[in-house]
């Protein structure tokens, strides 16, 4: 097998979120403890981190990676999903895996992974966790995919676990309140293992409160400690709450890894360069502004239309696309009723059509345009843009993935 058909084996034959939805989604972890057996439980090789939260999990993940390599540590990180390139999921100190591992590892356990029906994300955190072993990374940072208990991560028995904040995505799987969606995240809470909240609800205290004492854990929520005021490359004022976060995460650290001040303050401000970082308000073009995120849920665009709505511009352009398993009304709400809108159909089964997506706006009084393809809607845009305007693509992560 070449390594493109090695992808398009692993894309075609299993369940994959990004395709196919909830119906990729597994409700135990039996497959995954399996392959561990059968890989040898990589993951009992290396130290680790695990991020989970409904926003906020992929930029508290990169961050931590970033400090770590500039306090001198060779960092694995593990992240989902990738924008342009598989690989972008596995990294060591930036650099992503090997094309060469990646097709070796699918020839060895192609007759187990066919036999037992793994998912995609079940294969994928196999082939993380055998690469972060051989490699003897000194510690990985791993992110959870969905939700936290029964995440195909959670084998991991981690240094410190993460949680960013607690919002509504993924309901019809993790749950249709903040109280269930907690419970689903604070099953990363491992026994005796430190636990820190980035963001105080009052929804969620309770829970993970509870959950922390239940497993002996010790809990810190962010808030409670004193921490400088950090800034960092990923633009936002909502990377604020994660930078808290993180550096509350790296103190719990502190005991067996020596991280300096000055390694906080280069990892913050070099996590593109350190990690390669995608999607993430950012910028792409000047003259007209011209930015990108991957928010998705309401709470996330929440915060990226109000970093818009901070900026200076004459005219606003939004190039958005959706899939169809959001909430697309609510998330259309959010949006300034004076801008020009070009509506997009990411390329992906779950994308939304340009058609639906029109008539829900039209219903909210918002009126745009359609165009065939992301690209099309882009250029649209930009063609339509003076320079002193700002032009904004998002919506879903596979609109993103498709300009960056």
């Amino acid at each position: 097998m070449t390594y493109r058909e090695t992808l398009e084996w692993m894309f075609a034959q299993l369940p994959m979120y990004q395709q196919k939805g909830a119906a990729a989604y597994k409700d135990k972890l039996d497959n995954t403890i399996l392959f561990s057996e059968v890989l040898g439980n990589p993951e009992e090789k290396f130290k680790s981190i695990h991020v989970a939260g409904t926003n906020g999990k992929g930029s508290s993940s990169h961050m931590l990676a970033s400090i770590l390599q500039e306090a001198g540590y060779k960092v694995g990180l593990y992240t989902s999903p990738h924008l342009k390139d598989f690989r972008e999921r596995i990294k060591i100190n930036g650099e992503m895996v090997s094309k060469q591992f990646v097709k070796q590892f699918i020839v060895d356990h192609r007759s187990f992974l066919e036999l037992h029906r793994l998912s995609f994300f079940e294969m994928t955190v196999g082939m993380a966790f055998t690469y972060f072993a051989e490699e003897k990374v000194d510690v990985a940072v791993i992110e959870v995919g969905l939700g936290g208990r029964l995440d195909s991560t959670n084998i991991i028995i981690p240094e410190v676990s993460l949680i960013t904040n607690i919002g509504f995505d993924h309901s019809n799987i993790l749950g249709d309140s903040l109280e269930k969606i907690a419970m689903e995240k604070a099953g990363i809470i491992k026994p005796n293992v430190p636990v820190v909240i980035s963001e105080r609800q009052p929804e969620t205290e309770t829970i993970f409160k509870l959950i922390a004492n239940q497993r002996r854990a010790n809990i810190v929520f962010a808030d409670e400690l004193e921490i400088a005021d950090y800034e960092s490359d990923l633009n936002g004022h909502y990377q604020k709450r994660n930078i808290r976060g993180v550096v509350a995460c790296l103190k719990q650290l502190s005991k067996d890894y020596e991280i300096t001040n000055e390694a906080i303050l280069k990892g913050l401000k070099n996590v593109v360069a350190n990690t390669g970082i995608l999607g993430r308000w950012q910028v792409l073009g000047n003259n007209p502004t011209v930015v990108c995120d991957t928010a998705h849920n309401k709470d996330g665009l929440k915060l990226v239309i109000t970093q818009i709505l901070e900026e200076t511009f004459r005219e606003l352009h939004l190039v958005l696309g959706f899939v169809t398993d959001k909430d697309v009304i609510s998330l259309l709400k959010l949006f300034p009723k004076n801008a020009h809108y070009y509506f997009v159909k990411p390329d992906v089964p779950r994308g939304m059509e340009v058609e639906v997506v029109q008539k829900l706006a039209s219903d909210n009084r918002i009126n745009g345009v359609g165009y065939a393809s992301v690209k099309d809607g882009y250029h649209a845009a930009l063609d339509a843009a003076e320079k002193n305007d700002f032009v904004f693509v998002g919506g879903s992560t596979f609109v993103v993935a498709e300009i960056v």
